[in-house]
């Protein structure tokens, strides 16, 4: 009996083959259908956690936007606040100036009160001695008006108050408001009121009352007044001479000598030019001022300000036009600032056979 062919590749075999490779391939399938599906979850929980992300990113640029908004307000408002804080404090700095001007001239008010209380008083006792002093109505005085000072001191200076033909200049410059230079600058800020209450121009004038009050009876008399221009203070006598004894004519001078608000420069030279048009020419001339000129015969077209040195120069060249025969006599105020003065004037008077006074406070 023929032996039977053994095959290796058997239909058995090849069923185990196919089974075990489908077995396989099924179970790939299943693991990849198991992994998309795992990944298609874990992709689904990603977009989510994104989405919020993206949401929290839109909110935070919502935040900075609104953020942004509050800060460019508050830096204008921190504007506002800076420039009204600036306005505040220069509104205070001057309500507090202004206080301290007003507590100044409330001050000064009251020390010009008292003074022309101490004016009357003295006016009072003057009075009173003069009612008492006589009983006769025929009995007069050797002069046309009469002086009373503040006090009993008597005082040699010098000064002859004498002549035919007398003339008073006085120097109504804004020097002659006080005696230190940033005083002036604030008294010419001030009202005409204040300044005809300083103190220096009030013993100038008493300085003027005590002349008047020396001039002979029998004298004739001339009162100017200059700054930059020089002009009499009654009107239409410039170049004339007036009668000591008309008390009209004297009295209405200084009448008018007492409304005058000291202002602007001084020319010395203009004050002579007038001097020299009087006729008959005075024999004696008393000038209160106090200082050098600031200026000549005009002003000056570019140069504003002057110094020492010049304002010599302006006065002897005023000087030279001066009568050399007239007797010069200066009263001379209180003044910072111009040491040249008082030597200048000195000489002046010595030249002419005049006198010089520097009087002190209480003079007259």
């Amino acid at each position: 009996m023929a032996r039977r062919k053994t095959e290796v590749f058997s239909m058995s075999f090849l069923d185990c083959i196919t089974c075990a490779f489908g077995s396989v391939v099924l179970v790939y399938v299943l693991i990849s259908a198991q992994g998309g599906l795992r990944k298609s979850t874990e992709s689904k929980v990603k977009r989510a956690e994104v989405s919020q992300m993206e949401e929290k990113v839109l909110e935070g640029y919502q935040h900075l936007v609104q953020l942004r908004n509050s800060m460019l307000q508050t830096d204008d408002e921190k504007v506002k606040t800076e420039g009204l804080g600036t306005r505040v404090l220069s509104e205070t700095e001057r309500l507090k100036v202004e206080l301290a001007d007003s507590d100044k001239e409330t001050l000064s008010r009251r020390e010009a009160i008292e003074r022309l209380k101490a004016d009357l008083r003295s006016l009072e006792q003057g009075a009173r001695r003069l009612e008492g002093a006589t009983t006769d109505p025929s009995a007069t005085g050797t002069r046309v008006r009469g002086f009373i000072g503040t006090g009993d001191r008597q005082y040699l200076t010098g000064l002859k108050v004498g002549g035919e033909h007398i003339l008073v200049m006085v120097d109504v410059s804004a020097s002659m408001l006080d005696e230190t230079v940033v005083n002036i600058l604030r008294m010419r800020n001030m009202s005409d009121t204040r300044k005809l209450m300083s103190d220096k121009w009030r013993r100038s004038l008493a300085t003027v009352d005590w002349i008047a009050s020396q001039m002979p009876v029998e004298s004739q008399f001339q009162l100017y007044v200059f700054n930059t221009k020089t002009w009499a203070l009654t009107p239409n006598s410039d170049g004339k001479w007036l009668k000591v004894n008309d008390p009209n004519a004297l009295g209405d001078a200084m009448q008018a000598l007492h409304k005058i608000v000291p202002k602007d420069g001084t020319s010395i030279e203009n004050a002579v030019t007038a001097l020299n048009l009087l006729n008959p020419r005075p024999d004696n001339v008393i000038m209160i001022t106090d200082g050098l000129p600031t200026q000549g015969a005009s002003a000056p077209l570019i140069r504003k300000t002057i110094d020492g040195d010049d304002r010599l120069k302006l006065f002897q060249r005023a000087f030279a036009k001066y009568p050399r025969a007239v007797p010069f006599n200066v009263i001379l105020m209180p003044m910072e600032g111009d040491p040249n003065a008082p030597s200048a004037f000195w000489v002046a008077a010595r030249a002419t056979g005049g006198s010089f006074l520097s009087p002190s406070k209480d003079w007259p």
